[in-house]
């Protein structure tokens, strides 16, 4: 069957009735019929040509297992957002009232000033809303991020790549969940686009043309690596210095999203390799010692 949306009931019956289920590349098995008319039967047909053609582009699918630790990770995402919006609201009710703390409002002295700002009756109302929405929030993410931590710990593949400095217990283990077994990827190339890192291109008659990254693939993995790239670059000296040295001639923004590309690569390297950050950076700073033997 072609990749879909909501289709996990599927997947589960007929697992349960012991039939073997491919997952296909859509966009790939569309680009394999020529004519423009599509509909079930054809779709079928061209399925089944596929199959006997040996040319079905089939995807991997995680575990059922991978599926549910994947439910945790966006569990906490959403509800992080959530709170982030809560917080935005309550900042709202300060600025208003010419209350200017930033992040110094979510201390205990900012809480208190927050709650003796004179409000009308309904903004009030708001304002407790919000405050109990918050306290509800925190517990529940720190449940969450206990759980992630616990389950990271648990893997062999998140500790490791944790030894990298900028990779906590959920980046570390949604690249593991996401990644799946990172031999499927010959090269770092083959990693950045699969996370869409890497750049549009539009060449021809020998011009390269680049563009925007392609944003294909994992987006919440993507943001993941963007923002553990800002702390990897204050962190690891190396990374920080290609950092800096881009900025001279690019904007921060595209900066920040080529150090979130060479640590998605760096990351592939440590699991392929099963090397720690200091032995993965000893290999990449020598031109001696090869990252991938060869076959």
């Amino acid at each position: 069957m072609e990749s879909t949306g909501n289709c996990q009931w599927f997947l589960d019956l007929m697992m349960a009735l012991r039939h073997e289920v491919w997952i296909g590349d859509a966009a790939k098995i569309r680009a394999c019929d020529v004519r423009q008319q599509k509909h079930d039967k054809r779709d079928a047909a061209l399925l089944l040509k596929l199959l006997v053609e040996g040319r079905f582009p089939r995807i991997w699918t995680p575990s059922s297992e991978q599926r549910d630790q994947r439910q945790l990770l966006i569990h906490r995402h959403k509800l992080v957002r959530l709170r982030a919006q809560v917080k935005n609201g309550l900042q709202h009710l300060a600025l208003n009232r010419g209350v200017q703390k930033k992040l110094r409002l979510w201390n205990a002295a900012g809480q208190k000033a927050l709650r003796t700002i004179a409000l009308p009756p309904w903004a009030s109302r708001r304002r407790e809303d919000l405050l109990k929405l918050l306290r509800t929030l925190d517990e529940q993410i720190a449940l969450l991020d206990q759980a992630v931590s616990e389950a990271a710990e648990k893997n062999e593949s998140s500790r490791l790549l944790m030894t990298q400095p900028g990779v906590g217990p959920v980046t570390s283990l949604a690249f593991v969940l996401t990644m799946g077994d990172v031999n499927r990827f010959p090269r770092g190339k083959q990693v950045a686009s699969y996370l869409g890192l890497a750049p549009r291109e539009y060449s021809s008659g020998g011009h390269q043309r680049l563009g925007s990254i392609s944003k294909q693939g994992n987006r919440f993995m993507r943001m993941l690596l963007v923002e553990a790239a800002q702390v990897a670059v204050r962190c690891d000296p190396q990374m920080r210095k290609e950092y800096l040295h881009r900025c001279h001639s690019k904007p921060k923004g595209v900066a920040k999203v080529a150090a979130a590309r060479k640590l998605a690569i760096r990351l592939y390297w440590m699991l392929r390799m099963q090397k720690r950050y200091p032995e993965i950076v000893h290999v990449e700073s020598s031109s001696r010692v090869p990252l991938a033997s060869a076959s």
